[in-house]
Parts: structure tokens; C-alpha cells; sequence
């Protein structure tokens, strides 16, 4: 039968999240043909074993190189697949046994250039998981900017689910070296070029994040950092939405000095808006502990992220050096 589909899973030192997320590939409805390719990105605990239990019920092909980067490890698995389609995952998600019916039936009555779909949170999940999927997706904190129908700014594919057709990846060369930010640096080169962009609400996966409070920071912190970057380099993507958390941390900090001067609205008014949080996400997860913990997410969220966006803003608007000289730590070597 002709593959249809590539699935292109980068992993980097993760043999025991490859394992679940094949485990996954085998309970899905297998609505068509695919293969899988997974691309061992210089890693020193390595998938093989994993992989080699799967080979003989899953279409694999496994590949190992230097370590590059998952953007450049997502280049080079989509120049070995066999699909005119490739469909990108980060090693830390798992599929639903739907996701591929919901695809394949996007693409026949709406074709697209490219594609992505939301994250969600499994009830099995920790209380950390889920708090975090909740800041980073919720409406009332990012403005649904990571996979909503309705969101404050257009959507950008994110490359933990995303969908890309052969013809795209070779007229924009794939990925950059930007990391992270490679995925939205990619999205908008294909609307500079005039390829189709779409978002399937039913192509969801299960993201499985592995992370405690600071890797949580970081990650967020190097998120604010690339957005100006971007910014610099694709001028008609500046939205307001990205000042968000900076405009937080000034609030949240006036909102303090103002108390201490006998004006308490403005810590009236934060205090409200964390109690929605509080009391939005712990219905949904059915969890006050998730709840409790969404609060201690959105600081870090914000403050990590506004933070990184104000530094980099600043330096790029007063530094006369490029941004791979001002962030080396942002951009791999290919």
C-alpha cells in the first residue's frame, strides 16, 4: 500500500517516552497507511531497544545522527520518509486511538500546507502535568494562542503536533536553527510564501510533559526570549498578546506598591483574577490541588516569560549585534 503519512518523532535522551508513544501508535485506528521515522538526535541513552521491540507490528524506520537539534532532526527524517505528508510529534505525547481518522478526514474535505492540533492532559497525568497543560493552554491565560478556534492572535502550528505536506518542506527548506521557536519561524515563512494554514480541533494529543518548576521556567524564559527575535525577523507578527505577561508583572508589581500606599483595588482586582484561575481549573481537572498548583504556573509563566521578552526587546532594539551573537544558547549548529 502507498504511505500516506510520515510520522517524524526527534528523541533525545527519551527511550521510555518513545515506548509509550509507540504503544499508542498501536492502539490507534489505523484509518490509512503510514510509517513511523524516528530520528536519535545524538543521544547518549539511546531508543534502539525500544524501537526494535516495535519494528515488527509498526512500519519504523530508525535513524541516528550528531546531536543537531529537534528542528534539524525533523529536516532530516522528512527528507528520508516516503509520504507526501509528514506529521511532526515531540517524543513526550501520545495519540489518541482517533488521531489519524481525524487528519485524513480534515485533509480530504479541506486540504492543507499545513496543520496542528491542541495538547490535553490524560486524567493519569500528575497534578503538575496538568497544571501547567492548563496554564499553557487555558483561554484565561495564554489567550488560546497554543490550538483554540477562537484565539487573541492567528494560529501557529506548534511542532509537538503539527502537520506538514512534502511541497511545503521543500520550498521553505523546513526548519531553522532557532530553538526553541523554530515551528512558529517556519509557520510564518509558509504564509510569507502563500501556503495553506489550518487548525483540527479533533487532532488533539495527550502531551505528556516531563518537567518540574524550573525546567518550567526555563522553558518559558527562552519562549519570551525568541518571540522579539521573531518579531525582528517577520515585522507583520507583533500582536499586542505578546506583551501580556509583561504587562502582568508591571500590574502585579504596581498592584503591590499600591497596597503598601493604603490604594487596594488593583490588589482587589489580581486577587479576583487568581481566584477564577483557581476555581476554573480545579473544575475542570476536578482537582483544588491542581487548582493550587495552576496559581504557582501562572506566576512562573508569566513573570519567566515577560521577563525574557523585555530582555530580548531590549537588547536587540539597543545591542548592535545579530540575535545568534546576542543568544548563542538559542540557535543549534546544523
Amino acid at each position: 500500500m502507498e504511505i500516506k503519512y510520515s510520522f517524524i518523532i526527534p528523541v533525545y535522551n527519551r527511550p521510555q517516552e518513545i515506548e509509550e508513544l509507540l504503544r499508542s501508535f498501536l492502539a490507534m485506528k489505523k484509518a490509512v497507511c503510514y510509517e513511523i521515522i524516528i530520528v536519535e538526535d545524538g543521544s547518549t541513552i539511546s531508543s534502539e531497544d525500544v524501537v526494535s521491540k516495535y519494528k515488527n507490528q509498526l512500519s519504523i524506520q530508525y535513524f541516528k545522527k550528531e546531536n543537531s537539534g529537534p528542528g534539524d532532526s525533523r529536516n532530516y527524517g522528512m527528507t528520508r520518509a516516503r509520504s507526501s505528508y509528514f506529521i511532526i510529534l515531540d517524543s513526550d505525547v501520545i495519540l489518541p486511538t482517533h488521531y489519524l481518522q481525524a487528519v485524513d478526514k480534515q485533509l480530504a474535505s479541506h486540504p492543507l500546507d499545513c496543520f496542528g492540533g491542541p495538547d490535553a492532559a490524560l486524567a493519569s497525568f500528575t497534578p503538575l502535568q496538568k497544571a501547567i497543560n492548563y496554564t499553557m493552554t487555558s483561554m484565561l491565560t495564554t489567550g488560546g494562542i497554543r490550538g483554540k478556534n477562537k484565539s487573541v492572535k492567528a494560529y501557529e502550528p506548534r511542532s509537538f503536533n503539527m502537520g506538514l505536506s512534502k511541497i511545503a518542506f521543500e520550498n521553505t527548506g523546513g526548519f531553522g536553527r532557532i530553538h526553541p521557536g523554530e515551528d512558529p519561524d517556519l509557520v510564518l515563512r509558509l504564509k510569507k510564501q502563500g501556503f495553506s494554514i489550518g487548525f483540527i480541533e479533533e487532532a488533539f494529543v495527550y502531551h505528556k510533559r516531563r518537567i518540574s518548576w524550573s525546567k518550567f521556567y526555563t522553558q518559558v524564559n527562552k519562549f519570551g526570549k525568541v518571540r522579539p527575535i521573531l518579531n525582528q525577523w517577520h515585522p507583520k507578527s507583533k500582536n499586542i498578546a505578546f506583551w501580556f505577561p509583561s504587562f502582568f508583572i508591571a500590574a502585579s508589581l504596581l498592584s503591590l506598591i499600591l497596597t503598601l500606599a493604603g490604594l487596594y483595588v488593583p490588589i482587589v482586582l489580581l486577587g479576583f483574577y487568581l481566584l477564577i484561575l483557581f476555581l476554573h481549573a480545579s473544575f475542570l481537572e476536578k482537582s483544588v490541588r491542581v487548582g493550587t498548583y495552576v496559581l504557582c504556573a501562572v506566576f512562573i509563566q508569566f513573570y519567566g516569560y515577560g521577563l525574557g521578552f523585555l530582555e530580548a526587546s531590549f537588547l536587540l532594539k539597543n545591542k548592535s549585534k545579530t540575535p545568534e551573537q546576542l543568544f548563542p544558547n538559542l540557535f543549534f549548529n546544523s
